[in-house]
């Protein structure tokens, strides 16, 4: 496969140090200033512990897989769907696509949500971030940004690394004043999270952590997405790691020192961002007001990233015939406007189902965390396929190729592990949400006089509707709920 656009100029390269800030900036957003209550409800210290030791060694496997495929396939452009394409097929491929796509447009909402709910303190009207005033002026925000990043994306790009680099600094002063009031008695007595008193297996405790740790990683294939704009593409797996192991160090920092500043079912109750309601425990009101600035610029910079990231897979898929040619179009600044116009619009979408949805917050994480899974499992079985079959591996040794093979296996049993840990419900929901934009495919196969289907893409397609059927009966019964 060629590079999707020919017309990607010297001017809108981006270097190492803007890809690492873009992979940064993709994963420290929304999620990381949830993580002590999130992780409270479920487990103490020692199941935050071995969730990150999980969550950590997954996600770097997976880095490594984004690194390797950089270097195996480097004609390989937008790797979370060129990757599900090239290995299994145009349809999966598809799915892979919007799957992502889906996951990127759920995780905005969810940062839309989080910021009004934020703001609920001083102004009511906001509520938990569900109300018709929340809504409507996330509407209004989402839509400025849309104006923002049709402006060009190399500049959106600078914004991000401006962004990246402020949102940090509360991030870091949390950590410092933490640890400096840090109460030792009140740690020991978060240990277990009540294993040992009766209450959840730590199996249990540390299963329902997994897709809070999926959502917080998500933007791990930022650089991945990016190949096509990095000036070397050896900085796509460069940047993609190194962005990892700073992020993976200060979120399980930030969980785990939270344990010893208040007992685990008052971490449990806290209104989030966590992190700030922490903060104000250990030095007052000024600490939840910090961090709440803090999150807002981060979310506002995740936001930009994500939506670049989004558009940036319609038009992948696009420009390779996988969609509508309409979503290949650009501006004259080099901006896939319609690619990104569809992006807002189910941004909106899903902020309207934010208004009937119980529990709006947790439930809009989840889901995007669980629409990541398939598209994050296909990359690991492509890379597994090319390993075993030696494509791509000319001149490479056979220690080098059987370490890859290696990270290959664990990144695909981390993945499944991760699809039995989000349960069946969201894995319907799922596909609710992927079934109808398979009226996309068709269209642009119809657009290429295409075959449809093959055989096994037919057998796919089959148990998408499937699934879609009982997701939609088990919301129907109430055994499904949003």
């Amino acid at each position: 496969m060629t590079q999707t656009t020919s017309d990607t100029t010297a001017a809108h390269k981006l270097s190492l140090p803007a890809l690492i800030a873009m992979v940064i900036g993709s994963m420290v957003g929304a999620g990381v200033f949830t993580l002590p209550q999130r992780f409270a409800v479920q487990t103490g210290v020692w199941g935050a512990v071995i969730a990150w030791a999980i969550a950590g060694t997954g996600m770097l496997m997976l880095a490594f897989v984004f690194q390797s495929l950089a270097v195996r396939k480097p004609q390989l452009d937008n790797g979370v769907y060129v990757y599900a394409k090239t290995g299994f097929g145009v349809y999966p491929g598809f799915l892979s696509a919007i799957g992502f796509w889906a996951s990127a447009c759920a995780g905005n909402t969810f940062y839309w949500v989080l910021i009004t709910s934020t703001l609920g303190p001083v102004v009511p009207a906001f509520g938990d971030g569900d109300t018709i005033w929340a809504i409507l002026v996330s509407s209004a925000g989402i839509w400025a940004f849309y104006l923002l990043i049709m402006r060009g994306v190399k500049e959106a790009a600078a914004i991000n690394t401006i962004v990246t680099i402020a949102k940090l600094v509360p991030l870091l002063l949390f950590l410092v004043v933490v640890i400096v009031v840090f109460k030792p008695d009140v740690f020991v007595a978060n240990l277990t999270g009540g294993y040992d008193t009766g209450g959840d297996s730590l199996f249990s405790q540390v299963s329902g952590t997994m897709l809070v740790t999926v959502f917080v990683f998500l933007g791990i294939e930022g650089a991945s997405v990016y190949s096509r704009y990095a000036k070397k593409r050896t900085d796509v797996g460069r940047a993609t790691v190194l962005g990892f192991v700073s992020v993976l160090a200060l979120f399980a920092l930030i969980t785990i020192i939270s344990y010893g500043i208040l007992p685990k079912d008052e971490i449990a109750k806290l209104r989030q961002p966590s992190v700030g309601s922490v903060l104000e425990a250990a030095v007052g009101p000024w600490g939840a007001w910090f961090i709440s600035a803090g999150l807002i610029i981060s979310v506002l910079g995740a936001y930009l990233a994500w939506s670049l990231m989004a558009a940036e897979v319609l038009f992948a898929a696009a420009s390779d015939k996988d969609l509508p040619r309409f979503l290949a179009k650009t501006t004259a600044k080099k901006v896939p406007g319609n690619a990104l116009l569809l992006t807002t619009l189910m941004i909106q979408a899903l902020l309207v189902i934010v208004y009937f949805a119980s529990g709006a917050l947790d439930f809009m994480l989840d889901l995007t965390a669980a629409l990541a899974l398939a598209p994050f499992a296909l990359v690991g079985m492509y890379a597994l396929k090319i390993a075993t079959t030696r494509d791509g591996y000319d001149g490479v040794s056979e220690e080098v190729r059987r370490r890859e093979i290696v990270v290959a296996v664990l990144t695909v049993v981390y993945t499944l592990f991760l699809v039995y840990a989000a349960g069946l419900g969201f894995s319907l929901l799922a596909c609710i949400l992927l079934a109808p934009a398979t009226i996309l495919y068709g269209v642009a196969r119809r657009e290429q006089r295409g075959r449809l289907f093959t055989v096994p893409g037919w057998i796919v397609f089959a148990l998408l509707i499937i699934g879609a059927i009982a997701g939609i009966v088990g919301l129907a019964d109430g055994w499904i709920s949003i």
